[in-house]
């Protein structure tokens, strides 16, 4: 049987996708041993309110778009099918058993650790999933940066966020250089 593809899932609502989830990515892939990385649209995360986030195709319409022109990426609406919220444990036992092929890692940013056990499952998670954590400001790896299925990483980040997208475009502010694709700007009614 040949070696299984090592696939990062970078989840997250991407509301929207911008320029900073794409060099994360693009690091995940050129400087780890990721094959690739499919972004997760997740329709509700159980952890944060659901109230501004635009309807869920539309956000992963914004994803297709941005990952379309690089093979190591792609975009999954598997949390669409799944009961809501939807919880990562359930979602990578789904994929584990659609995809024997893959070798499934999470990728997410130390600001998952400090509530890291409030998550369904965590100790399932952590005994049988690696986790590719990158450092994020003001955020501390914690107890579990010990944990052998634990691996952190310096990856470049920007000073940027989707909240932050969100109300420079209430404001009106021009932000192009930091949107991955234009159509938020039309679809966005936040």
């Amino acid at each position: 049987m040949p070696d299984k593809v090592k696939t990062g899932l970078f989840f997250g609502s991407f509301n929207p996708i911008h320029t900073g989830h794409m060099i994360l990515a693009e690091y995940m892939i050129e400087y780890t041993d990721l094959k690739e990385v499919w972004f997760v649209v997740s329709p509700q995360n159980p952890l944060k309110e659901k109230n501004s986030l635009l309807a869920d195709y539309h956000r992963l319409a914004m994803v297709n778009i941005a990952v379309e022109d690089d093979a190591r990426m792609r975009s999954s609406n598997i949390e669409f099918k799944m009961p809501q919220p939807s919880y990562t444990v359930d979602t990578l036992a789904y994929l584990d058993e659609k995809h024997p092929d893959k070798h499934f890692v999470l990728i997410g940013g130390t600001d998952i650790l400090p509530s890291f056990h409030k998550w369904k499952n965590y100790k399932v998670l952590l005994e049988n999933y690696a986790l590719y954590i990158y450092n994020r400001p003001n955020y501390e790896p914690g107890k579990y940066s010990d944990h052998e299925n634990i691996s952190l990483f310096d990856a470049p980040l920007l000073e940027i966020s989707a909240s932050f997208i969100r109300d420079s475009i209430k404001k009106g502010k021009d932000i192009r250089y930091m949107r991955v694709i234009n159509c938020y700007c039309s679809v966005n009614r936040v």
